[in-house]
Formats: structure tokens, sequence, C-alpha cells
């Protein structure tokens, strides 16, 4: 593989793939180490992703952004969206602005999660001590702070929550 095959490469992918920085280059070491590099030097991985970056073909804040928005409509809390974008590679300066809206946006991702697992007051009837656990663990494996979790799952089913601070 030369440099202009390492640019189609790369090209191709950020067309395919809303990606990163860090996965552009990650998928093309990849690319590198099953295909070969047949240049004398070493493969121009970094200025072919700086490139990819200076056309706006990979964008990590924006990425981070639309993350963050979609695993908030999942549901998911700050903690797993902040998860997910260090996963993704995304620097900390990029994604504070879309983990500083997915903050502000903690009770309506809490519960919409609730609502589409049937906890608190979406649940058919109230839980005995153990599914309350049950419940209480699955939020906060889903990125939500106790406190809020915690308001939730002991709402009585029907019951209307009102929001907390966290």
């Amino acid at each position: 593989m030369d440099k202009s095959a390492l640019e189609r490469l790369a090209l191709r992918y950020a067309e395919r793939y809303a990606t990163t920085r860090a996965r552009l280059a990650a998928y093309l070491r990849r690319k590198l180490r099953e295909r070969g590099w047949s240049g004398e030097d070493a493969p121009p991985i970094e200025s072919v992703v700086a490139r990819m970056t200076a056309l706006n073909y990979v964008d990590d804040r924006a990425f981070a952004t639309a993350r963050a928005a979609s695993l908030g409509r999942r549901g998911l809390g700050e903690r797993r969206v902040t998860q997910d974008l260090r996963a993704a590679g995304v620097a900390e300066e990029d994604s504070a602005e879309a983990r500083a809206e997915s903050r502000t946006q903690a009770w309506t991702a809490a519960i919409r999660f609730a609502e589409r697992r049937k906890f608190g007051p979406f649940a058919a009837v109230a839980p005995e001590r153990a599914g309350r656990e049950k419940a209480l663990a699955a939020m906060l494996r889903a990125g939500h702070p106790l406190d809020l979790a915690r308001t939730i799952i002991l709402a009585r089913p029907g019951e209307t929550v009102e929001p907390v601070d966290t």
C-alpha cells in the first residue's frame, strides 16, 4: 500500500462512518498491518488523519455531540456517555460540551430509561426489595447518579415523579 491508497482508505472510511481521529488512525494502522506498506519512509497515518480533519471529514466535537445525544435518547446517563466517548478516542476538550449537555439532560434520560425498562412509576406492580435492587443496579450501570436512580426506582407504579438535582 502507498500514500494514495492510504488516503483513499481514509476517505472511504470517513465517508461511510461517523468516526473520530483516534478510530480513523486505528483503522489505518490495522489496514497497514493487513496489507503492508510499500513506501521507504514510515506510513503517514497522522498526516492523513490531520488532512481528513482539516477537510472536516472527521470532527471529534461533532461526533461527541451526536453520540451523546444518541445515548441520551436511549436513556443512558452522563457516566456512560463519558465512558463511550473515551472509548471512541475523543479528547476531553472535544467532549466537554457533549458531556455538559448530557448532564443537563440527566433527568430526561433517566426517566426514558426507567420507562423503557418498566421501572419505578412505569412498573405494572411495585417490586419486592430484590426487584428494586436489580432495577437500581441497572440504572447505575446505565450511568445514572445514585440519588436520581433511587428517586425513580422508589416511586410507586403510576406515581408522578419530580426531578431531583444531581
